[in-house]
């Protein structure tokens, strides 16, 4: 099976952008910030996920 890098990168975003889903579902932040969030995030999803972590909701925890 020859998938190439691209594909490893694909599922490499995939695999972060279910987790930031999830993170935000998680996250105390209003029902509001919440869609935002997902919307950008599916709509978008490198740039989406990279926002999200740089600029999402903490629930008082730092990331690293």
């Amino acid at each position: 099976m020859n998938m190439g890098y691209n594909g490893i990168w694909a599922l490499l975003i995939l695999a972060g952008d279910f987790w930031a889903i999830i993170n935000i579902f998680q996250s105390s932040a209003s029902n509001e910030k919440k869609l935002i969030w997902i919307i950008a995030v599916v709509l978008l999803p490198l740039l989406g996920l990279i926002l999200w972590y740089l600029l999402g909701p903490r629930n008082g925890r730092t990331p690293g």
